[in-house]
This record gives C-alpha cells, sequence and structure tokens, in this order.
C-alpha cells in the first residue's frame, strides 16, 4: 500500500479521502472528480455528501445510502468515510473527510490534512466524528 494520500488543495478532502480508498493519488483522482464536474474550491461540497458518492459509484464501489450516526469506533464497519471537525457557519453543516479502515483487526484513520504530523491516526479520543458513511467492499 503507498502512504496516505494528502490533499493538494485546501478544500480536497473529500478527493483526498476517495483516493486513500481506491489507491489513487490524489491527481489521478482530482482528474476523474474533474471529469465529472466535481471540483475541490465548488462550495456547495464542503457541506455535501453526494459527490464522495459520486467518485465512488463511477467505479462500483458502493456506499450506505443514509450518512449513519456515529456511535463508537468498534461499531464502525471495515471501511467508512468519516465526518469529523463537524460545524456549522451560517446555519450550514461543513466537516473534514477522513477514511476509517479496519484491516486485520487493527483500527486507523486515514487522515489527508497537510498539517499533521502523521496522517494514518490512532488518536481517536481527539477526533469527534459525527457521522460515517459505510463503503461497501464486495
Amino acid at each position: 500500500m503507498l502512504g496516505p494520500v494528502i490533499q493538494e488543495e485546501t478544500t480536497g478532502c473529500g478527493i483526498a479521502a476517495v483516493a486513500n480508498i481506491l489507491g489513487k493519488t490524489y491527481s489521478q483522482m482530482k482528474a476523474s472528480a474533474n471529469a465529472m464536474g466535481i471540483y475541490a474550491d465548488d462550495k456547495s461540497l464542503w457541506s455535501d455528501t453526494q459527490y464522495v458518492r459520486e467518485m465512488l459509484s463511477a467505479v462500483d464501489v458502493k456506499t450506505s445510502t443514509e450518512e449513519i450516526p456515529f456511535a463508537s469506533w468498534s461499531t464502525l464497519p471495515d471501511l467508512a468515510l468519516l465526518a469529523i471537525k463537524h460545524h456549522q457557519e451560517a446555519g450550514k453543516d461543513f466537516w473534514h473527510w477522513v477514511v476509517f479502515k479496519r484491516v486485520d483487526g487493527k483500527a486507523f484513520v486515514l487522515d489527508s490534512a497537510s498539517y499533521l504530523p502523521a496522517n494514518i491516526r490512532t488518536d481517536f479520543e481527539d477526533m469527534q466524528p459525527k457521522w460515517f458513511i459505510e463503503v461497501i467492499v464486495s
């Protein structure tokens, strides 16, 4: 596995999260997203879940139809898009996308934020997920 994908745009966490799930580079995923009319600097993407679903669906990766409220780390599926740093601005919801993975019973989060000292995170108590989208791997 390559190292975690780091977002190359301030608002590119969704593109980077999908790249982390699909094993693509940021530039590969950005090109795919742009071809679908999805751009990181489109402000509507900052508070919308549809575009990450569309990028995954385009390569036949299924996701849960609903956002599922976060209950605990142990109850998460083995692969999920997680909404952390949830906040509101002018009545609109915003968040940061990260990828939760469990491999051989070991859980970790791939966080694409460029300012982090490490992008594979296990500091679960420092992340406060609001909800998640299950990624269904067939």
